[in-house]
Order: structure tokens, then C-alpha cells, then sequence
């Protein structure tokens, strides 16, 4: 090889973007078309399908869960419907590849305006998300360093349904996922159905 061969490489390699490791957003799209069935094509979900919305979740987040659910760590309990329908579906992300293209994708989705479907008082709830803001922040914003997920934004239905089964134990059982077991137990702060409500309703006045 010569000189100037070793110079233009050089320059290639510092120029040219790496491929590996990347993400391909046109390969997410396409992985996404099999997510529409439940989550919809604007990605803002469904209550009768028992999906929530997804669309700009965090890129970090929206991987960590793809990845709970194929190692099966999410999504296996039998009393957990909608884990149980997104287990099967997380299976056809064949490659680590695959999850990060889709949650690329994901990311990159304009967050929906959604709808309050949930009935509570969020001034009573604000004095309950002094505790919560410790992880996801004042405006429920997240915090990837304590792999906190935004929660603003997030389908109210959904917010009430995951902190019932955390409650329960139907999520937060495994000790292999110790994010999900620190939130069973801050969902135990929560004395009653009523104080889920009331969160969850302040919850959605925030990034408004």
C-alpha cells in the first residue's frame, strides 16, 4: 500500500461515519410496522390493546425494556395481560441490532397529546410526586442515570395499571431486574387505589 493510499484512508476514517453500531432508522421503521397492530402508527397507543404510548419514550428506556421483555425478565408473570402479549412480540427482535434500530425509531416519534382517562385530585397527587420527582424529576421528565423513564406524557391508564402491578407483585418480583423491585417498593408508599389516582391525575398536568 502506498503512502498516498494510507493518507486517503487515513481521511476516510475520520471523515465517513462508522456504521457499527449505529442505528438505522429505516430498519426501525420497518421493525415498527409489526408494533402498529397494538401501539398504532403514530405510536400513541391503546388502551383496548393494553398498549401504551411509546412514542418519544427515551431511546435508553425504550431498549432496556425491549431487552427486559426478550430476556424474559418483563413480561412472563400470568397475571400480567399486557406483558404477556408483549412478550411473544419482543421474541421477533431477532438481534441487539434490531432493538436498537426500533428503539431509535421510537425515540424519534413526535410525543402524542393525550387525553385524561383517569379520575383523581392532582393537587392531592403533587404532595404524593415529592417522592416520585427523587428519581423521575420535578416535571416527571426522567433521569436515565437512575434509569428513571420519563413519565410525563405517558398514558395515564398505563401509569395506574403498572403501579397496581407493581403493588401486587406482578411486576417487581424478580430479583434479576432490580429497577423494577426498587419501584415495587416505592409503589408501596401508596396506600390505596385512590392515592394511585391522585398521582397519576398530577402526573398529567405535567410538561403541559
Amino acid at each position: 500500500m502506498t503512502r498516498s493510499t494510507l493518507v486517503i484512508a487515513a481521511i476516510a476514517a475520520l471523515v465517513l461515519p462508522t456504521t457499527a453500531g449505529a442505528q438505522d432508522l429505516e430498519h426501525g421503521k420497518e421493525i415498527f410496522r409489526l408494533c402498529t397492530q397494538c401501539h398504532g402508527e403514530d405510536g400513541a397507543g391503546n388502551p383496548l390493546s393494553l398498549a401504551p404510548s411509546i412514542a418519544g419514550q427515551p431511546q435508553w428506556y425504550v431498549k432496556a425494556q425491549l431487552t427486559n421483555f426478550r430476556k424474559g425478565l418483563r413480561g412472563v408473570h400470568p397475571n400480567d395481560l399486557g406483558g404477556l402479549r408483549m412478550y411473544p412480540m419482543s421474541l421477533s427482535l431477532k438481534t441487539d441490532q434490531d432493538v436498537d434500530d426500533v428503539a431509535a425509531y421510537v425515540a424519534g416519534m413526535p410525543a402524542p397529546k393525550l387525553p385524561a382517562t383517569v379520575e383523581g385530585n392532582a393537587e392531592a397527587g403533587k404532595t404524593t410526586f415529592a417522592t416520585c420527582a427523587a428519581c423521575h424529576g420535578p416535571e416527571g421528565a426522567g433521569n436515565e442515570a437512575v434509569h428513571a423513564p420519563r413519565l410525563a406524557g405517558t398514558s395515564d391508564w398505563y401509569l395506574v395499571e403498572s403501579l397496581k402491578k407493581f403493588k401486587a407483585g406482578i411486576r417487581g418480583g424478580n430479583p434479576a431486574n432490580q429497577n423494577s423491585v426498587l419501584m415495587r417498593g416505592m409503589s408501596m408508599s401508596l396506600a390505596n387505589d385512590e392515592a394511585i389516582h391522585n398521582v397519576v391525575a398530577y402526573i398529567h398536568t405535567l410538561g403541559k
